[in-house]
């Protein structure tokens, strides 16, 4: 099981649009999320989009293996989906935020933990507003939460720089980080 994490902006969505077009033996874990879809998502494809009242429904009844409030909305990883990617033998991705990616820590403790960060504030803080969603109250919450998950890299395996111009070297880095693991002497051992 592999988390792929960091602030808003960091290019999670990038990184995993990248790691797809690659073909790899992975499953793309779909988390489902109670906020309205942007311009450019697909419902089932980058989330699942349900309403708070489905959302609450699938917490009370134990189908998420994680869940958390992330900018008053609702985010999750829907457990059987999990179960089922991992029961094929195949590698399980999950994006997570960073609070996510403690609980899953938590939940799975050989779950692989990689930080996607970028180059500075500054340069973050150009990502973000370049995807016009968000408005300015919107966009300093989402620095000052940024600010606070970087002191949090301490909890992750790994580091991955995704800089301007350069999503290739990011998604490099994570297959090799992929690759590495399943060379372990003393493979990690995930169950839920």
């Amino acid at each position: 099981m592999i988390v792929i994490s960091g602030p808003s902006g960091s290019g999670k969505d990038s990184v995993l649009r990248s790691l797809r077009a690659r073909g790899l033996p992975l499953h793309f874990v779909v988390t489902v999320n109670t906020r309205s879809p942007r311009p450019d998502e697909k419902d089932g494809v980058d989330y699942v989009f349900v309403s708070n009242a489905r959302f609450d429904e699938m917490k009370a009844n134990g189908e998420l293996l994680e869940d958390a409030k992330v900018y008053n909305d609702f985010k999750g990883v829907p457990k059987e989906q999990v179960q089922e990617a991992m029961a094929s033998g195949k590698d399980v991705l999950l994006r997570l935020d960073v609070q996510g990616a403690a609980t899953i820590r938590e939940v799975v403790p050989d779950a692989i933990l990689i930080f996607l960060t970028i180059s500075s504030e500054q340069k973050l803080l150009e990502r973000l507003k370049s995807r016009k969603t968000e408005s300015e109250a919107d966009l300093a919450l989402r620095l000052e939460t940024a600010r606070e998950e970087f002191k949090r890299v301490d909890e992750f395996d790994y580091v991955v720089v995704n800089r301007e111009d350069r999503l290739d070297d990011a998604v490099d880095k994570i297959v090799a980080i992929i690759g590495a693991e399943h060379q372990r002497v003393h493979p990690r051992k995930v169950e839920l």
